[in-house]
């Protein structure tokens, strides 16, 4: 792998790493604000005031009542789709134009052909992360079938090599951001406990000033908000993080299966 392809994938890392601190920040300011003007808006209880009772029925009312925990859970819910598409936009880029399997079958055609440079300009058509591999492992292909200071063993371990450095760039573009998600698919649901466990202190503590049942099962109902949020933010982390795992396993086993036949062609055709 060049030094100039390495460098490239360093900046790439660099630019995803400043999206995750700057999407983060600007995702709890967005949901602040969304919070205290949307869903305290004063239309939204009774005498339009939102330190007062949400109106019957009404739904902004009440997850505003959920406490300071809902901003913060909804920055969560923000978080887990930003980092979602931005996933899913470069797993799409480093998948290629052709579908992984097809493009891995013409290659493997290719090289029991012997048409090595052929192979490469494919690469190039193909583009993503198993092409940008594929590609490094042909062009050292190349400069092994014409080393003659090396045995067979040596220029299969040479070729392998490359594939696996070229690998390790790669990886790491894949797997950019999924800490993200995989932290708020555990944090979610504790940090929406947290705001129920809040809540139902002050539902008690109001309870005992009151005695009111009705603004007992209020507040436990706006204690609750926090849970509900949390979960569905939760699932679809979850899911989203497995979708996108699952991509990069079978991305990963799409480069395991082209380099293999790359080293067993070399092994073939340098008897």
């Amino acid at each position: 792998m060049s030094t100039q392809n390495a460098t490239k994938k360093q900046k790439s890392g660099s630019g995803a790493t400043i999206f995750a601190y700057l999407v983060i920040p600007v995702a709890l300011i967005v949901c602040e604000i969304i919070f205290h003007t949307v869903f305290g808006d004063g239309s939204h209880f009774e005498g339009g005031l939102n330190s007062n009772k949400p109106m019957p029925g009404d739904y902004f009312g009440i997850v505003y009542k959920g406490g300071f925990i809902v901003p913060l859970l909804m920055t969560l819910f923000l978080l887990v789709f930003t980092f979602s598409f931005e996933r899913f936009l470069a797993l799409t880029k480093s998948s290629g134009k052709k579908g992984n399997d097809a493009f891995v079958r013409v290659i493997q055609k290719m090289l029991g052909e012997g048409k090595i440079s052929e192979a490469i300009a494919e690469c190039n058509k193909q583009g993503g992360s198993l092409a940008n591999v594929v590609q490094a492992g042909l062009h050292k292909y190349q400069v092994m079938m014409t080393e003659d200071k090396m045995d067979k063993e040596q220029k299969m371990l040479a070729i392998q090599k490359e594939l696996e450095e070229a690998t390790t760039l790669e990886l790491p573009g894949l797997e950019k951001n999924l800490v993200v998600i995989s932290t708020i698919s555990n944090i979610g649901t504790l940090i929406a406990l947290l705001g129920t466990v809040i809540g139902m202190i002050k539902a008690f503590g109001s309870l005992g000033e009151t005695n009111d049942s009705g603004e007992l099962a209020n507040a436990i109902s706006e204690a609750l908000v926090n849970t509900a949020v949390g979960i569905a933010t939760s699932a679809i982390a979850i899911i989203m993080y497995n979708l996108f795992t699952t991509r990069i396993d079978k991305l990963t086993y799409a480069i395991e299966e082209a380099g293999f036949s790359i080293v067993q062609t070399f092994a073939a055709n340098n008897k």
